[in-house]
């Protein structure tokens, strides 16, 4: 990689390091880059974290108090994620705190507001991988020094909550920015020739989905299978969590006996969960129903006020060799009249294809990563990529079974709708490209002098321990 493209990662790395991804409908979070610290930001040779630490104040940055645990907790959230942290430092993180608070203090200076709906989802899913990763709520509590998952939650209200109001704050500071053409123009020159960028390989990529149908009879069978395991615990005493351990195809609870804690009106589940959630009396269980995952027993264990402690038991309908068969049949045809120039690629997706978040843009992907319709070669999914690598523009990939996190299966075939080869950057062909990372450097720019600026303003205490860390900002005021 060219210096260039180094210097300008580092940079850019600071500016996303306070940007938050927020959960998608399923309400997984994709990604969490709010903890993330490049190691370029700042220099310190402080260890990372190996070990709880004893609770005690590291910084107060206007009206926020920095704990250790603070810093203890960005560890987990950042392994929540599965971020390595074995080179990010305590330096870094504090840094990463102290950023945080002094956006949050200044936001409320400003009167921006979160609703606490959309904190308590994040809560949720944070408490949900903890319990996971330890076994239980208690422990969960006794990890972070707390004598229940109550008083745990609310601390991590306020954490959630301070970066929240960071990242819209730091959103606030640079809406406004923008960059003329004259000024990416002066940005793509001032780099040396030899030291400008170059992009990967890169593929737009559109699909057809077909779904072996699932019949009647296949939804009766799973609903008669839930039923039989609903009888034998009400009539026979047999336990929900033991039948779940056996039965329930949900990876994410079965290990746990179908158990999920701190379930609310608001959390991102199925409504179709949350009504069976909320409808039911403690210790009763559901009749079976339906929602895009599969279907379910419900079991309500405890309600806690708004909120409620469930288990749950998740079957798929069994589909038949018919239907496979006839999504098979189905999909070849397809690839037979595109491959014969009976009907466009597009056309067949728009037509045929099952999956509804594709099928009317032809069957266009859109990168999760850049939200763009560009596929970097070498950062594909590895299953995707093995469908494709060979494929040259407008060629059609044979059928493939594709599963989803569920273990649902569907038959899909897939077109490579245009090509990119890698190429040094050429200031007409990639002029918003270009014009993004013009853009970046002008917001980390605005980003820097707000920052100074305030640090200036706000009353700022670092402890002792982090007198000695080389923080990109002047935080301890030399």
């Amino acid at each position: 990689m060219n210096k260039f493209l180094l210097v300008l990662l580092f940079s850019t790395a600071m500016l996303q390091a306070q940007t938050v991804v927020e959960p998608d409908s399923t309400g997984v979070v994709k990604s969490n880059d709010s903890l993330v610290v490049q190691k370029t930001i700042m220099r310190d040779t402080l260890k990372p974290f190996k070990r709880y630490k004893a609770e005690g104040v590291s910084a107060v940055v206007g009206e926020y108090v920095i704990l250790d645990s603070d810093i203890d907790k960005a560890y987990v959230e950042m392994q929540s994620q599965g971020m390595s942290i074995e080179d990010i430092t305590r330096c870094q993180l504090m840094g990463k705190l102290m950023e945080d608070k002094l956006y949050a203090h200044q936001a409320k200076q400003d009167s921006i507001m979160v609703p606490d709906a959309e904190i308590n989802g994040m809560i949720d899913q944070q408490l949900q991988y903890m319990i996971s990763e330890l076994g239980s709520e208690e422990k969960v509590a006794a990890y972070y020094r707390k004598d229940n998952i109550a008083d745990l939650r609310k601390d991590l209200f306020e954490a959630n909550k301070s970066i929240k109001l960071a990242s819209l704050m730091q959103q606030k500071v640079i809406e406004k920015v923008e960059v003329t053409p004259e000024e990416v123009r002066t940005f793509f020159f001032s780099i040396p020739e030899d030291e400008r960028p170059v992009f990967s390989a890169e593929i737009e990529i559109a699909q057809i989905v077909v779904d072996p149908k699932i019949t009647k009879q296949a939804i009766d069978e799973v609903k008669a299978r839930l039923n039989a395991i609903r009888a034998d615990i009400i009539d026979n005493g047999t336990s929900f969590s033991t039948k779940a351990v056996l039965y329930s195809k949900d990876p994410g609870s079965n290990s746990k006996g179908g158990l999920y804690t701190g379930v609310k009106r608001d959390s991102p589940w199925a409504k179709e969960f949350k009504d069976q959630a909320f409808s039911l009396l403690e210790g009763e269980i559901s009749e079976p129903f339906e929602t895009e995952f599969g279907w379910h027993l419900l079991y309500v264990e405890k309600i806690r006020g708004q909120e409620v402690d469930v288990r749950h038991i998740l079957l798929f309908p069994e589909v038949s060799q018919k239907s496979i068969d006839e999504a098979q049949k189905k999909i070849e045809d397809l690839k037979k009249q595109i491959e014969a120039g009976e009907i466009t690629f597009a056309e067949a997706a728009r037509k045929n294809s099952d999956d509804k978040e594709t099928r009317n843009n032809g069957g266009q992907l859109v990168n999760p990563i850049s939200f763009d319709t560009r596929f970097d070669l070498t950062k594909m999914d590895p299953t995707l990529s093995q469908q494709v690598y060979n494929l040259k523009e407008g060629e059609v990939s044979e059928v493939f079974t594709d599963r989803d996190r569920t273990g649902k299966s569907s038959l899909k075939i897939l077109t490579v709708t245009k090509k990119y080869d890698e190429h040094q950057a050429d200031y007409s062909k990639d002029y918003e490209r270009i014009k993004k990372l013009a853009l970046r450097e002008k917001q980390i720019k605005v980003i820097n002098k707000w920052q100074n600026e305030k640090i200036k303003d706000t009353y700022i205490s670092i402890n002792q321990d982090y007198q000695d860390c080389d923080f990109a900002g002047d935080w301890l005021k030399k």
